[in-house]
């Protein structure tokens, strides 16, 4: 499990990117580059860290999903993913 100060963080990250995205794409759009540099860092998008949403492991990170590799085994071994199951051979 994650520490909660870190998943905290990227949750405060994704509010400072939805804060200045308009205002980011305006500048983009402009090619006022010097413009982007005095905005604040966390509010490029590249910033913000796919999470786990169980375990907020940040690793081996499925977006289809919206899990990591270990909780996404978990969840299927237990028949919670719908449509996915164990391999047998």
């Amino acid at each position: 499990m994650a520490k909660k100060s870190w998943i905290q963080r990227n949750e405060k990250k994704a509010k400072v990117v939805a804060k200045y995205a308009e205002r980011r794409a305006a500048l983009k759009k402009a090619g006022d580059y010097a413009g982007l540099s005095n905005l604040p860092r966390n509010a490029s998008p590249t910033r913000v860290v796919n999470r786990c949403s169980v375990t907020g492991r940040k690793r081996a990170y499925y977006r289809k999903f919206g899990v990591s590799r270990l909780t996404l085994r978990e969840l299927a071994s237990q028949g919670l993913v719908p449509g996915m199951r164990r391999a047998s051979w």
